[in-house]
């Protein structure tokens, strides 16, 4: 993945909460929990989900932006970054 360490912490945090809201979500179903609550609950699972990608597209702007890769590896080009964006639209 791309990112310093700070980036991946918090993309890993956001999806490890996601993980948890969305068998959360699983168990609600599995008891019969009303429908609106159930909505709700997944909304939240698929906004942290979407934050997640955010986070790593902007950390692909930024290493596109300064030059700074892992060592050997070419930054993403602008398409690919598009490309990226698009599909969390």
């Amino acid at each position: 993945m791309v990112g310093d360490e700070d980036s991946i912490a918090l993309v890993l945090n956001r999806l490890r909460r996601a993980h948890g809201q969305l068998a959360g979500v699983i168990a609600m179903i599995e008891q019969g929990r009303d429908c609106k609550d159930v909505v709700t609950q997944l909304a939240a699972v698929s906004r942290a989900l979407d934050k997640a990608g955010f986070k790593i597209v902007a950390t692909g702007l930024r290493e596109c932006l300064t030059g700074d890769t892992a060592e050997g590896k070419e930054p993403m080009t602008e398409g690919e970054l598009e490309k990226l964006f698009l599909a969390l639209a």
